[in-house]
């Protein structure tokens, strides 16, 4: 993994995540209990921060960035990612808040300054505009995105199966994945 200082500013790695050696993470960067960011990944927390929260999974290819601070915006935009978080294959998420148990689908786009409640599934392919507010408890589909229709009992409990498994999967990696001379 190639985990790098900006500024002063180094990542913070629970020592219970895993941090795929292709994954690159810079700056202010932290990233907690069983969480894990996965191959290709490049999180970039150099002019602002970001926060990816317990048992929460980045996977492969996604891009992970935020907004600096300016005369209009004097924040900026961090990224925030809550605690048991699926954000599928070769998404790109920036200056973005998402809360818990959510799950973004592969290939989608969360622009700057849009909030998830919890209980979210963003589908596939969806681009979520700048500003926007997904409200908790709805699928979340296109693009631009609309809200689709209220989750089922099922798909709110997978949120958190969804987790889960991906928590288990880091735990085997952390065991049993071996380099090959």
């Amino acid at each position: 993994m190639s985990l790098q200082s900006y500024k002063d500013k180094s990542p913070l790695v629970h020592e219970s995540a895993y941090i795929h050696e292709s994954a690159v993470i810079v700056g202010d960067v932290e990233i907690a209990e069983d969480a894990s960011i996965w191959p290709l990944v490049a999180a970039r927390g150099d002019v602002n921060y970001m926060r990816v929260g317990k048992r929460s999974n980045i996977q492969d290819g996604t891009v992970l960035h935020l907004t600096r601070a300016s005369a209009s915006n004097p924040e900026g935009y961090p990224l925030i990612i809550g605690d048991d978080v699926t954000v599928g294959h070769k998404a790109m998420l920036h200056g973005c808040r998402l809360g818990n148990r959510i799950l973004v689908g592969m290939g989608a786009i969360i622009m700057d300054n849009v909030i998830v409640e919890d209980d979210v599934i963003i589908g596939g392919g969806a681009l979520v505009p700048p500003n926007k507010t997904l409200e908790s408890g709805y699928l979340y589909v296109g693009s631009p995105v609309k809200q689709a229709r209220p989750l089922s009992d099922e798909e709110r409990a997978f949120l958190k199966v969804s987790a889960d498994n991906y928590v288990r999967l880091k735990d085997e990696y952390l065991n049993e994945v071996k380099p090959v001379l």
